[in-house]
């Protein structure tokens, strides 16, 4: 259970039951354990909507000929919504667009408004390490006729709208989606392996990888810098502050006898664009072969845009791959990635230790131990000098997304020589690698090269006794782990 093949049933709701009783009694699916109601939509009144004007309403209600996909899935289908902030949802979504099996782990394809259509759909995510079933029924919120979170620019396309209800559910309430990180829904997506990298501070070829993961199939994504504000301002460039946007291409052109690595990237508004180089109506298109040119450019205002590596690192953040496999991230025929996964948990008073500023209890957190092998020229040599990354996740399996108090996170990589751990080992030790500084956030991960040798992995949180469950996964290029005992530590 739990798996892609037999996922948990969300909120113990059974699909293919419902739907067999809906049709067998000539109705259609009412969902009690998300109502069409306020508790649904915004049941802390923080999205500042007059909910008296809010009508839920079956697509049949809305057009004439409701359909879930008209002419396939496409990241133009819709646009974000402008009562709910969940641009980093969006943005993930449009990243899904690209990867019809991806798609079809998410959105099943047993389903429709023709045949046995039963007012009830289904769509199914990954939460820490296990693949939930969520049902919804096709109530929809609107005003005056029209919805009031995505939508889709085909009026009778319905995917876009139930696929964000199904993930409301999943998060408590359509507000409960307000402001986010795009790793959250890109890993929802797929239970795939993440990385994140700042493109103006990594020392990583992070184009090179991107092109990479874009031929691999992986889902990506990246974020603009904060303003001053916590509004979306509009900058002269174009470019929105605080924003998420969709990586939807990665592509070298040659200009003037020169080349020039560029990076395609989305707005889910669905509108607003980079104005500068290599933007739909930039000069630097008229120096690039015709080929090229009719390959890439577009002149639609649909939020999408071209512009080159330098100013992609310049103006966003972070950037986001999500892949279903780690071989993107060396791409190397001599080389394999193998990847173990630990749940676990950080228990008051017996595992919850703290950071290293404590060093009285840092030692009773969870340890975990990997070896790394000494890898051949071949692999050694191979498109990057990485060879592990380590993915820690928390989870406090809250019912509201909004009440979810992550606490900051992070771990400590230690060199070790002998089989058993002296006393006072982290007094005296200090870490080869961390994850950086302890952050609140759902997630953190760390992809970095360790010379051959056995090394020790210590997950926690910054305080000492913050209790929760965490999943850690490790990949690594010729590498064994096995869960470490604790050493036995004396107190000073």
């Amino acid at each position: 259970m739990g798996t892609l093949d037999v996922p948990l049933n969300f909120l113990d709701q059974d699909y293919q039951e419902l739907q067999k009783r809906c049709i067998t009694n000539k109705k259609r699916y009412v969902d009690n354990k998300f109502p069409s109601d306020s508790s649904s939509i915004d049941p802390k009144k923080k999205l500042g909507l007059d909910m008296e004007q809010i009508e839920w309403l079956r697509p049949s209600k809305i057009v004439a000929d409701p359909q879930l996909i008209v002419k396939g899935v496409s990241r133009f289908d819709y646009s974000q919504g402008s009562y709910l902030g969940n641009c980093w949802f969006l943005a993930a979504v449009g990243a899904l667009t690209f990867q019809e099996d991806v798609m079809d782990q998410v959105m099943p394809v047993d389903q429709s408004f023709g045949e046995d259509y039963a007012g009830i759909f289904h769509f199914r995510f990954w939460r820490f390490g296990k693949w939930i079933d969520v049902v919804i029924d096709d109530k929809l919120p609107t005003i005056d006729g029209k919805l009031i979170f995505v939508h889709s620019k085909t009026s009778n396309e319905f995917w876009p709208a139930l696929l964000e209800k199904a993930y409301a559910k999943v998060c408590g309430s359509y507000a409960d989606m307000h402001a986010g990180l795009v790793s959250e829904a890109l890993l929802d997506f797929t239970g795939g392996i993440h990385v994140c990298f700042e493109p103006a501070k990594t020392s990583i070829d992070l184009w090179s990888l991107m092109y990479r993961a874009s031929k691999a199939k992986a889902l990506m994504a990246c974020g603009t810098f904060q303003g001053k504000s916590s509004d979306n301002t509009v900058l002269p460039s174009g470019i929105v502050q605080g924003h998420a946007y969709t990586v939807t291409g990665v592509y070298k052109v040659t200009c003037q006898g020169k080349p020039v690595r560029l990076v395609r990237v989305l707005n889910p508004w669905g509108k607003g664009e980079w104005n500068g180089a290599w933007s739909d109506k930039s000069s630097f298109w008229n120096k690039v072969s015709e080929e090229q040119r009719s390959k890439c450019r577009s002149l639609a205002n649909d939020g999408e845009f071209w512009m080159s590596m330098e100013d992609f690192s310049k103006n966003f953040e972070d950037t986001d791959i999500c892949c279903l496999s780690p071989d993107f991230l060396d791409n190397s025929s001599e080389c394999s990635w193998t990847s173990t996964c630990y749940n676990d948990s950080w228990v008051a008073g017996t595992t919850a230790g703290g950071c290293l500023n404590n060093k009285d209890s840092f030692w009773t957190n969870p340890q975990f131990r990997v070896r790394i092998e000494e890898l051949d020229k071949a692999c050694a040599s191979g498109q990057c000098p990485e060879n592990i990354l380590v993915s820690l996740m928390q989870n406090h399996e809250k019912r509201y997304r909004s009440q979810v108090s992550n606490y900051a996170i992070g771990f400590s990589v230690y060199a070790m020589k002998d089989e058993k751990l002296p006393p006072k080992f982290f007094y005296r030790k200090r870490p080869v690698k961390d994850s950086g500084n302890f952050i609140n956030t759902r997630h953190v991960m760390r992809f970095f090269k360790l010379e051959p040798g056995e090394y020790l992995i210590v997950p926690s949180t910054f305080d000492p006794n913050e209790c929760a469950k965490f999943r850690l996964s490790i990949y690594s290029k010729s590498e064994s782990h096995k869960r470490n005992q604790k050493p036995e530590m004396t107190y000073v």
